[in-house]
């Protein structure tokens, strides 16, 4: 276990007080092998101390960037099965990466951090969430769209660009720029999905240029 401490009047003076009740609230719904979890909330009059489960062999991210990663399949079932675990208890991650996926004891995959996740009870009248948030190496082509997006089909995307990086060992669009990055996932998807036949995107040589 791993005891995380916030100061009180931090939270309150950032107007952060809500947000972390939110967060408590999500993770005491999520009961699953692959998400870590939260055994206790405790607090005093300055501070709010969360009992956690503990990421002994650290992020995916790190392991990554040392060495090849081995069990893709392993890795990314176990992915999926935290992120159906979701959807089905009305939460949606909405900041799936790397950094937020850690490796217990027996290197079995559990997901993390769910400050910027959302309930269900945040879908608008249309259905659909609204709020542009993620991060932009593995955030959906539809959160940039700012027409409305399903929480649950943008985590996928996510999970497909960590499925990637498993394999290729780096990120499909990359660059310090974000809004150079915001136009080669834009121009990708744009050509990907044409549909004259006559300009679409053709698998050749020079295709992963692209990204």
């Amino acid at each position: 276990m791993v005891l995380k401490a916030v100061s009180k009047p931090t939270l309150e003076k950032n107007g952060y007080a809500v947000h972390v009740e939110c967060k408590v609230a999500i993770m005491r719904q999520l009961r699953h092998p692959h998400t870590i979890s939260l055994y206790e909330v405790l607090a005093t009059r300055t501070k709010i101390y969360f009992v956690m489960e503990f990421a002994v062999r650290g992020e995916l991210f790190h392991v990554v960037a040392v060495e090849a990663v081995y069990h893709h399949q392993k890795y990314f079932w176990q992915l999926l099965s935290s992120m159906r675990h979701c959807p089905s208890h009305g939460v949606y991650h909405r900041d799936l990466k790397l950094d937020n996926i850690h490796f217990d004891q027996d290197m079995n995959l559990n997901v993390s951090d769910f400050g910027l996740s959302a309930l269900r009870s945040r879908i608008q009248h249309d259905g659909m969430l609204h709020n542009l948030c993620g991060t932009p190496a593995y955030v959906a082509p539809e959160i940039l769209a700012r027409k409305g997006y399903d929480g649950a089909i943008m985590d996928v995307w996510s999970c497909d660009i960590v499925l990637f990086v498993l394999n290729a060992g780096y990120l499909p669009f990359n660059d310090y720029n974000v809004t150079i990055l915001y136009r080669k996932i834009k121009n990708l998807v744009t050509r990907l999905l044409d549909t004259n036949p006559e300009t679409r995107i053709v698998m050749n040589k020079n295709y992963y240029m692209l990204c």
